[in-house]
């Protein structure tokens, strides 16, 4: 299973870093467009995959845990992020989807900007 889940997290941080490559070369060097276009793509990818596996294909374990965890958890978290909100919303919890999504972007950018500060503190 481990080996399954590296191998396809191999493969998914490769295709982030081509396509984020091939859409910083397109635009800038340096642009949100890069990091969103993983993001979207990766949540189709992930959509689509799992009407696939619900109704055509039952794939093992390993191959879903390569394809999901691996491939699409490298790629990008978004895409599980995503299923999350939309698992909320299927269930009816729309104060809860949306208290996820405002929690989880705003709680991501201060843990990031907390990170970055201190250790410019601790490395300056």
């Amino acid at each position: 299973m481990l080996l399954s889940i590296a191998l396809g997290g191999a493969l998914g941080a490769i295709g982030r870093y081509l396509v984020m490559s091939g859409v910083g070369r397109w635009l800038s060097d340096f642009t949100p467009i890069a990091t969103l276009s993983v993001n979207v793509l990766g949540s189709f990818i992930l959509g689509a995959l799992i009407e696939v596996l619900a109704l055509t294909w039952s794939p093992g374990r390993e191959m879903q845990a390569f394809m999901v965890v691996g491939v699409l958890g490298s790629f990008t978290t978004f895409s599980a992020f995503s299923m999350d909100v939309i698992f909320l919303l299927e269930r009816g919890d729309m104060a809860g989807a949306a208290s996820y999504v405002v929690v989880s972007v705003v709680a991501s950018v201060v843990a990031l900007f907390l990170g970055m500060y201190l250790f410019r503190q601790v490395l300056a």
